[in-house]
């Protein structure tokens, strides 16, 4: 493979640079939607060791909830409008 091929330093840096941020973002992401969706959920009372129906059906609905107001506002920022 040729030298010139291959990123340069400066370029290399850029690019752990981006995927450290996007790490975070992810790990960040994670633990507002797990603090969220965890809160609204699961009753303080534990009873039993697992999550019983109710508490698993609002689990889901929180997750694709949050996953999808997530992804609108991602859209509308990437094309420049600002979320309402």
């Amino acid at each position: 493979m040729a030298a010139n091929n291959l990123p340069s330093e400066v370029d290399t840096e850029k690019i752990f640079g981006m995927a450290e941020k996007d790490m975070e973002y992810r790990v960040e992401f994670f633990n507002k939607l797990t603090h969220t969706c965890f809160n609204k959920c699961v009753s303080t009372k534990y009873r039993e060791g697992e999550l019983y129906m109710g508490e698993n059906t609002c689990i889901d609905r929180c997750v694709s909830k949050y996953q999808q107001v997530s992804n609108i506002i991602g859209q509308m920022l990437a094309a420049g409008r600002r979320p309402t």
